[in-house]
C-alpha cells in the first residue's frame, strides 16, 4: 500500500491572426502575433501587448515553453491582446533581452523559466514600472512581478507513482511491453541544475513510494534540445533493465521517446500531454505528468487586461490540491492501463491534500 515518504534517495496558427513577422534581433528570434482587431486606425497596435521570452529549450518543444504560449494564444482569442514570442537560448544574454523587451515598451513581460531569476532581479529594478511574469520562481519583494512556482516536485512524484506501478505489472501494447520480473526505471534529465535535479529525486520518491524493490536509473544529456543525447542516456538506461523511462528533458525528451519506441519499452511525457504533442510516440507515451501553464499565462494576461495586476503580484502556485498538477493517460491507453494505476495516483494527490507526503526537494530546487 502507498506510504508516506520522508525522502530517501537511491541510485500554428490560431483563427484571427492577421499577420506573422519574424524579426532577427541578436541571438534572439523574435515573433509577432498580432490579432484582427488589434490595429488602430493609424497602423499601431491597439490593447494589450504581451512579450513571451523562451527558457534555454527554445519555442517547438512541445512541452514547457509551448503549453505557455498556449495561455497567451486562448487570451488573444478573447480579448484584444497582441502577444510576441521572443526565442532567447543563450542564458548569457537573458539579462539584455529582458531589458530590450522593457524598452519596447511591452505591457506584460513573461519569463520562461528558472533561468531568468538572477538577471531579472536586476532588470525589476532598473524597469520598477514594467509589468513581469516570471515562470519557475519568484521575485522577494518585487510589487511589480507576479512570480509563479509550479509544483514540479509534485509534479514528478506523479510520475514516479506510474512508473513505480506499471513495471511491476505485465503489461504489452503493440511492439513495447514491461519486464514484471525486474522492476527497474529510468529519468532522463536535460541540464544538469538544481530544478532537473529537484525533479529528478521527487521522482525518485514517486517510485519509492510505491515500490520499495525497484531500481531508478539517472542520467542527463546536458540539454534541453538535443534529442540526440537524451537518446543515449535513455538507450543505456533501457540496456541495463529499465522498461519505463521518464524525462524532464523539454524539447530533448523526444530522444527518450524514440528510444523506448526502438527498443520495446515504454516512456512517460512531461508538462503537457505529450502523447498528442509529439503524436509519433503515442503508441509509448503511457502518459504525462502535466501542469496548467497555460491557465497562469492566460491569468496573468487578463488581469493587465483589466489592469488589475495587483492581482497576481508576489508567489502564486500551481498545485495538485487546486488541480493544476495532475497525470494524464495517454491517447494511446485510454481505458487500457491496469486499474491499479488509476487507484494508486488517486491515493498520491488525497495523500498530497491530506498533507501526508514530505518529499526532500521543493518545486525548484533540492
Amino acid at each position: 500500500m502507498p506510504r508516506d515518504h520522508k525522502g530517501k534517495r537511491t541510485g500554428g496558427e490560431s483563427e484571427g491572426i492577421g499577420r506573422r513577422t519574424v524579426l532577427a534581433s541578436g541571438a534572439a528570434t523574435i515573433t509577432a502575433t498580432t490579432i484582427a482587431g488589434c490595429m488602430g486606425d493609424d497602423g499601431e497596435s491597439a490593447g494589450t501587448n504581451v512579450a513571451i521570452i523562451s527558457s534555454p529549450a527554445g519555442f517547438d518543444d512541445n512541452a514547457f515553453n509551448d503549453n505557455a504560449v498556449e495561455g497567451l494564444e486562448e487570451a488573444s482569442n478573447d480579448f484584444d491582446l497582441e502577444y510576441t514570442t521572443i526565442e532567447e537560448t543563450e542564458e548569457a544574454q537573458y539579462e539584455s533581452t529582458q531589458a530590450d523587451a522593457a524598452e519596447s515598451g511591452y505591457d506584460l513581460i513573461i519569463c520562461v523559466g528558472d533561468n531568468h531569476t538572477d538577471p531579472l532581479a536586476t532588470n525589476v529594478e532598473q524597469y520598477p514600472d514594467q509589468n513581469w511574469m516570471l515562470i519557475n520562481n519568484m521575485i522577494d519583494g518585487a510589487d511589480n512581478v507576479s512570480g509563479w512556482i509550479e509544483m514540479n516536485n509534485e509534479m514528478s512524484f506523479l510520475a514516479g507513482v506510474v512508473a513505480g506501478v506499471m513495471t511491476d505489472e505485465e503489461f504489452a501494447h503493440e511492439d513495447s511491453e514491461t519486464n514484471p520480473d525486474e522492476s527497474i526505471v529510468g529519468f532522463v534529465g536535460g541540464e544538469d541544475i538544481p530544478l532537473i535535479r529537484a525533479f529528478e529525486q521527487s521522482y525518485v520518491e514517486g517510485v519509492e513510494w510505491v515500490n520499495d524493490d525497484a531500481e531508478v536509473l539517472t542520467g542527463y544529456g546536458g540539454s534541453f534540445s538535443d534529442t540526440g543525447a537524451a537518446n543515449d542516456v535513455a538507450e543505456s538506461q533501457i540496456d541495463d533493465g529499465a522498461d519505463i523511462v521518464w524525462h524532464a528533458a523539454s524539447a530533448a525528451g523526444a530522444g527518450a521517446f524514440s528510444a523506448a519506441q526502438d527498443n520495446g519499452r515504454f516512456a512517460l511525457g512531461v508538462d503537457v500531454d505529450q502523447s498528442v504533442t509529439e503524436e509519433q510516440y503515442q503508441d509509448v507515451i503511457l502518459g504525462s505528468a502535466v501542469k496548467a501553464l497555460n491557465e497562469a499565462t492566460y491569468q496573468v494576461s487578463e488581469a493587465v487586461v483589466e489592469d488589475d495586476f495587483e492581482s497576481v503580484v508576489g508567489e502564486q502556485n500551481l498545485s495538485i490540491e487546486d488541480g493544476s498538477i495532475d497525470f494524464v493517460v495517454g491517447q494511446a491507453f485510454e481505458g487500457e492501463l491496469p486499474d491499479s494505476v488509476e487507484q494508486t495516483l488517486a491515493d498520491a494527490k488525497e495523500a498530497f491534500e491530506n498533507d501526508e507526503i514530505e518529499l526532500t526537494c521543493g518545486p525548484t530546487s533540492c
